[in-house]
């Protein structure tokens, strides 16, 4: 990988840097030569410094407020929650619907180039799985605005250590794990991936420095190759 001169690095913005993917991309993204500015986007403050980090700590309901702080070149967008955790379709549409696609607008309208935001496996905007139809709806918003390249991941289930165990997926899990030597061909996108996974291949993504749209499937994410 070519390194590029101080003059030519570039500014980074991470949403969701507290969850289960972005926790694991923010030291990527601090450690990388890409990147001589990360942003980091939340509700609170990080327990964290570093030379490159700079924190916008705002209610994400007023990003608005907050767009003159949020120019950055490439747009990593790990924000999402569940239904019991959000306590109500209303609540789980504000978080991986609202809140994605205004930093979405917000962002390409500071100029940013790219957009890589992660969705799940079976999003589809006509699904009657709800979890599924409002992530496939995000996916159809986000396509429509301006940047230069839009890399949409969608993991299947996710490994990796969480502030709050998820019962449900430790269970689905340790089944997958079972079941994997099974999972071949066309299955393979419903093994699991590693959280740290998906958060490197977001990060060598951003580093093709391409166009258009693109949508990594989960057996992808792992298979990638280093640019």
């Amino acid at each position: 990988m070519t390194i590029p001169s101080l003059s030519m690095r570039k500014t980074a913005l991470l949403a969701g840097a507290t969850g289960l993917i972005g926790s694991k991309l923010l030291p990527l993204l601090l450690a990388s030569e890409r990147y001589s500015k990360v942003i980091v986007v939340g509700r609170r403050v990080l327990p964290l410094t570093h030379p490159k980090l700079t924190q916008v700590v705002t209610n994400l309901d007023k990003l608005h407020d907050v767009r003159l702080q949020l120019i950055a070149d490439d747009v990593f967008c790990c924000l999402g929650t569940t239904m019991s955790q959000a306590g109500s379709k209303e609540a789980f549409y504000k978080v991986d619907f609202l809140y994605v696609v205004t930093l979405a607008a917000l962002t390409a309208g500071n100029f940013a180039t790219q957009l890589l935001v992660v969705s799940s496996m079976g999003a589809d905007a006509d699904s009657r799985v709800y979890y599924s139809r409002v992530k496939g709806e995000m996916e159809a918003a986000v396509r429509q605005v301006p940047f230069r390249a839009i890399h949409i991941f969608r993991p299947s289930l996710l490994l990796g250590e969480r502030a709050q165990p998820r019962l449900g997926e430790r269970v689905g899990a340790v089944a997958l794990r079972l079941l994997q030597p099974l999972l071949r061909g066309p299955l393979l996108k419903y093994r699991p991936v590693s959280a740290a996974a998906v958060a490197a291949a977001m990060l060598r993504a951003a580093e093709e420095d391409g166009g258009g749209v693109r949508v990594h499937l989960s057996d992808e994410l792992t298979q990638m190759p280093k640019v």
